[in-house]
């Protein structure tokens, strides 16, 4: 071989001894897989869930609770020689099942591992978990699901259910992985980084049949879960039982609050369902049912349904006129039929009079002084500068945007302002005449039932609010800062609105259903157009006792006509219980419970 051969055999050689000792060393260095499937056999990676933080009502009762359950994985490049009918049989799977599953973990991953079975129940492990042998590339991880004690709150609650890939591709913190469970809605995902701790990992030694062989090196490489914290929310779970009670074959929503904290005593959304059934392996089998039900069990109707507020608006009309001196109390309007429709109630009305009669012709007349406040002859230029007044003002009053509740999913609302209405009917193209329906609490005006409650207990405290909120503290001793909002209203001018509303119970159009013997109960009844339908809806808001209130309440009653009926007494009959506990007589308890609405 001459010297240019042995030149070009020597550098192949080197060349060829670089590059396997790069392949060598990415093997073995670089790259673990082949060193983890050597181990898989006898070293398995498993993931410990810590326990999540339990849920308890302001007496410590316990409304959410942790379940035992396991999931089964697999790492599909692992599985040899399965027999998938033997292994349907023992999982209690059709060959479509198992065929589908099959696919969703490959088109994951073919060398991690991912759920292949969920949440199989503590019992139904202890029948399988001697087959699991029979089946390589399978494994369990234990887990846990949510349980509720009532079957009921069940929007507010909110579930758990594996972290989607959506939700990860949000993750831009990198908390969650693939298979971990994660809060939905209500306080389960308000509340989730709070409730859900921290996960922990363990490595078992096991053999090639999968027998536990013990910890891997003494558990130095493992890492104990933190549990998370618990939290103790403001329900009253009594009175949140005979709300929902009261809601029975019934479509609406019932709030009470506590004017003096701004805590959540009960809410209620009707129709719903029992929390149970879109938790774990149920979750699979009700979600498309409760998702697809006409009645819209899912749509939390306290913080998303948006109604007309109809007459109850009347009381807010009151305020801020009676602030901006547009009106005083003696003030007084004639009952004019021919101006907009009214009941028949008197010729005349002053302002406590028409709170407590409700008489649309006066607040016709309160409203037209908004609007035309500043006197130009052109009602078309003096129009657009009256009714931004009147939307500051009723901003003012925390309607047209959130409450800020610590849980999701809340609207804000709707109050028109100029350039709504300029859009629709152009510039200097419209005036009082055009919009009169907004003093009634009706036309463009929207509010959700939270504002509502909200608003009554901005009353029933003279002029201020707190956030509402459903967190009381968590089990370390955190509380959610609460806010104190003033609407900036002189409380003479409220307590001249807080009287009115006590005549409404004694006198006026709350007076048969919501009046209760040795209860001073304040009100306003609401009887709300609906868009939708010719039935209209029953809306009530009040607050008792009139001095030092203890709750606040809003109930709506879809399709279910007049506010003094179904609203009107569901609201009496729950001031009543809370008040009186045992000692309750509920009158008007069968006149609820047997009414149908249209």
């Amino acid at each position: 071989m001459n010297r240019h051969g042995k030149i070009l055999l020597q550098g192949l050689i080197l060349v060829s001894t670089l590059l396997l000792s790069i392949i060598l060393f990415h093997i073995q260095v670089k790259d673990n897989s082949y060193v983890l499937k050597a181990e898989r056999n006898i070293v398995q990676r498993m993931v410990e869930y810590p326990r999540r933080g339990f849920i308890y009502d302001r007496e410590d009762q316990i409304l959410v609770y942790n379940v035992p359950a396991f999931d089964v994985k697999v790492v599909p490049q692992e599985v040899k020689s399965l027999d998938t009918l033997h292994f349907s049989q023992v999982f209690n799977l059709s060959l479509a099942d198992f065929r589908e599953s099959w696919k969703r973990v490959c088109s994951y991953s073919m060398i991690q591992s991912s759920t292949f079975i969920s949440d199989i129940s503590h019992e139904e492990f202890s029948h399988i978990q001697d087959e699991m042998i029979s089946f390589p590339g399978f494994y369990v991880e234990e887990k846990i699901i949510r349980g509720y004690t009532y079957p009921f709150l069940a929007n507010t609650l909110g579930y758990v259910n594996e972290v989607s890939p959506s939700q990860l591709a949000k993750d831009s913190l990198r908390i969650y992985e693939l298979g971990d469970p994660i809060g939905v809605s209500g306080l389960e995902e308000a509340y989730d980084l709070i409730l859900r701790g921290e996960k922990g990992t363990k490595f078992r030694r096991v053999d090639v049949r999968g027998k536990d062989l013990g910890p891997f090196k003494q558990g130095v490489y493992d890492r104990a879960s933190k549990p998370g914290e618990d939290i103790q929310i403001t329900i009253d779970t009594e009175l949140q039982r005979y709300a929902e009670f009261l809601m029975e074959g019934k479509r609406g929503s019932v709030l009470a609050i506590e004017p003096e904290t701004g805590e959540i005593l009960a809410i209620v959304s009707a129709p719903s369902y029992d929390p149970n059934q879109l938790s774990g392996k149920n979750y699979g089998k009700y979600y498309d049912l409760i998702s697809s039900d006409s009645l819209t069990p899912l749509f939390h109707r306290p913080l998303m349904a948006m109604y007309r507020p109809g007459s109850i608006f009347k009381v807010a009309q009151a305020l801020v006129a009676l602030e901006l001196g547009l009106i005083d109390p003696e003030t007084v309007f004639p009952c004019d039929q021919n101006l907009i429709g009214c009941h028949w109630h008197g010729l005349q009305e002053d302002l406590r009079g028409a709170i407590t009669n409700s008489c649309n012709s006066y607040f016709y007349r309160v409203m037209e002084r908004y609007i035309y406040q500043d006197e130009n002859p052109d009602l078309h230029q003096s129009a657009p500068k009256g009714l931004e007044k009147w939307h500051k003002a009723m901003k003012r009053l925390a309607f047209g945007k959130k409450t800020g509740i610590d849980i999701p999913s809340e609207q804000k609302g709707y109050i028109p302002n100029v350039s709504y209405y300029d859009r629709i009917y152009g510039q200097n193209r419209w005036n009082y005449e055009t919009i009169y329906s907004l003093a009634i609490g009706e036309g463009e005006n929207l509010v959700v039932p939270l504002q509502m409650v909200n608003f009554a207990a901005m009353i029933a405290n003279r002029g201020y609010y707190y956030t509402p909120h459903l967190l009381r503290k968590t089990s370390r001793g955190s509380k959610r800062e609460i806010q104190k909002h003033s609407i900036h209203i002189d409380p003479r001018n409220v307590e001249i609105v807080v009287q009115a509303m006590r005549e409404v119970i004694l006198s006026g159009t709350g007076r048969y259903r919501a009046n209760l013997p040795d209860i001073e109960v304040c009100g306003k009844t609401g009887t709300v157009q609906n868009r939708e339908g010719e039935f209209s809806h029953s809306v009530f808001i009040s607050f008792a006792p009139m001095e030092s209130p203890q709750i606040a309440l809003s109930v709506y009653v879809e399709y279910a006509g007049e506010g003094a009926r179904a609203a009107a007494a569901i609201s009496g009959l729950l001031i009543e219980k809370y008040l009186k506990k045992e000692e309750a007589k509920l009158y008007y308890e069968a006149y609820v419970r047997n009414f149908i609405p249209e």
